[in-house]
């Protein structure tokens, strides 16, 4: 998400979200900070979504009641994309979403926005631009270049010609692929080899990809009906997107051409392809469970292909190198794109020369780099700076960071002051700003599990009338661990009893503490691990 502000008005662009990490255990989601939004929802125009994916329309249904539901505008696809994903929130208020095109110019306050089409791995993917007093801010979303050897395409080059008139100000540009030297692999090129082995494939083909590489999912379907071949199409989020590319016009697709699993036994294997989610070895989507045999129709066997058409998203290597174990041991042949003679995937950003070809062609005054982790965004700077840009009209930014464009367009500067930016999380039902202690205590048993003692006082002496009972969850087993628990069962009597001594009445509070404290100790001096000790004391 990026905000841009203009005396009273404020523009939104993009309303994504991003999947929980490793120190995020438990979490659905992690959602922008929107307190400053939510404190000014005054000022907000409009929200402008730039594409369908997730990661730019995913935090649509947490956020946009909190900042005063503001109008969305977007290309066809996107809408058809955003309506659809808020079908799964009926209990909120319709969204206001109105349908723009390339080429449009729309007034947002004092604001004019203008939209260009760019490339991505989605269609209907769109530039924004946005002219102030001071110049322009443009900003192409997530983009490639559809080339040939390099060469932006005629049709390429003809959605940039918008810039031969227009002063950039500032251009914010995206960043994932700052490191690949050169121009990514055409989009184009990954089509005809897919066909290709639609065609040639004489077994059944089972085909994993993302389910919002819609122009992929498109060129299959067609390459099977061209070969004659069945498609069954599996996976929530597939069967959701290729309804929407009906809808939107993008594909027409012959009556019998698509078939359910159930049917797939009345067709030879080698007239059968099975488009699937769950390339990125997801534990429940369709393909892990037809490699593990856990699909209630389908599972997978030697006479297989399997081509594996997108690639690993960091940090699930593990995850994808056990869904390609798995389908290996039942003996099926794997196509993957790192393995593979042909390309059958390609990126959806920009290579470092199709970024270098963008600062040439839009010759911005200022450059902040967006989308990546700081070191992309810092390669990306000394792109810019590479091409003459000079440094102080450049900043790298983090998460919250106020830039301001000052003295009317001759400065450009990173404030001091902050907007808020603590983690906004999706915890099941729960939307809000991440509590440290519930998320520390969730990384605690993971790591060394707990150790619960439920003890109960006579109030009047202050003793325990019994041995304290225990229960461990991911610490130790307790059957092999008798001499631990007979130690520790005489360490909590002994901080018990001491702690309530002479104590009239009991502060419980204070019991449990020395407990905690005592039996926390030498659970780490015996073990070396911190469980986290929760005591139950009980007066009687």
């Amino acid at each position: 998400m990026t905000v841009v502000e203009y005396k009273n008005d404020i523009i939104v662009i993009d309303m994504g979200f991003q999947f929980k990490e490793e120190d995020t255990p438990g979490i659905d989601y992690i959602l922008p900070n929107t307190r400053y939004l939510e404190e000014n929802k005054e000022k907000i125009r409009a929200v402008v979504i730039t594409h369908g994916h997730l990661d730019h329309i995913g935090g649509i249904p947490y956020i946009m009641e909190r900042i005063g539901n503001p109008p969305i505008y977007t290309r066809y696809l996107t809408a058809l994309m955003i309506k659809k994903r808020q079908e799964e929130f009926p209990h909120l208020k319709p969204l206001d979403i109105k349908t723009i095109e390339k080429g449009e110019r729309v007034i947002f306050g004092e604001l004019p926005v203008r939209f260009f089409g760019v490339t991505h791995t989605i269609p209907d993917s769109m530039g924004v631009i946005i002219d102030t007093p001071f110049g322009t801010i443009v900003t192409p979303g997530d983009f490639k270049l559809d080339h040939t050897d390099g060469t932006p395409t005629e049709r390429e080059a003809k959605e940039y010609e918008i810039f031969n008139d227009i002063n950039v100000l500032l251009l914010l540009a995206d960043s994932t692929n700052i490191e690949n030297p050169g121009f990514s692999t055409p989009e184009k090129l990954v089509h005809k080899n897919l066909e290709e082995i639609v065609r040639n494939t004489r077994s059944r083909l089972i085909i994993g990809t993302f389910s919002s590489q819609f122009q992929r999912m498109i060129k299959i379907i067609e390459a099977a009906e061209k070969y004659g071949k069945k498609i069954v199409v599996e996976g929530r989020s597939m069967k959701n997107n290729i309804e929407i590319a009906i809808a939107a016009k993008m594909l027409e697709v012959k009556k019998d051409t698509i078939i359910s699993a159930q049917d797939i036994g009345r067709y030879p294997p080698d007239r059968v392809i099975v488009l699937a989610t769950g390339a990125q070895g997801e534990e429940f989507a369709a393909l892990m469970r037809m490699a593990n045999k856990n699909h209630k129709y389908l599972s997978i066997n030697k006479h297989d292909t399997v081509v594996l058409s997108s690639s690993i998203i960091p940090g699930n290597e593990k995850t994808v190198q056990k869904l390609k174990d798995n389908i290996a041991r039942q003996g099926a042949k794997i196509i993957h794109y790192r393995t593979s003679d042909v390309y059958i995937h390609s990126t959806g950003h920009a290579n470092r020369g199709e970024l270098e070809w963008l600062h040439r062609r839009l010759k911005p005054k200022f450059f902040v780099p967006i989308h990546g982790h700081h070191y992309m965004l810092r390669l990306h700077a000394e792109l810019a700076m590479s091409l003459g840009m000079p440094e102080n009209r450049i900043v790298v930014p983090d998460n919250s960071m106020i830039i301001e464009i000052q003295d009317g367009g001759e400065k450009i500067a990173a404030l001091k002051e902050k907007a808020p930016a603590e983690l906004v999380l999706v915890d099941g039902f729960a939307v809000g700003e991440a509590q440290e202690v519930v998320l520390r205590d969730r990384q605690m048993l993971a790591k060394d599990g707990m150790f619960v003692i439920i003890g109960s006082i006579n109030v009047q002496t202050g003793k325990l009338r019994k041995s304290p009972d225990i229960i461990s969850r991911g610490f130790v087993y307790l059957r092999e661990s008798q001499e631990l628990l007979h130690q520790t069962r005489f360490i909590i009597k002994r901080a018990i009893e001491e702690a309530s001594s002479g104590m009239h009445p009991i502060n419980f509070d204070y019991v449990k503490e020395t407990v905690t404290d005592a039996v926390s100790r030498f659970l780490f001096q015996k073990t070396a691990k911190r469980p986290i000790v929760i005591p139950v004391i009980l007066g009687v």
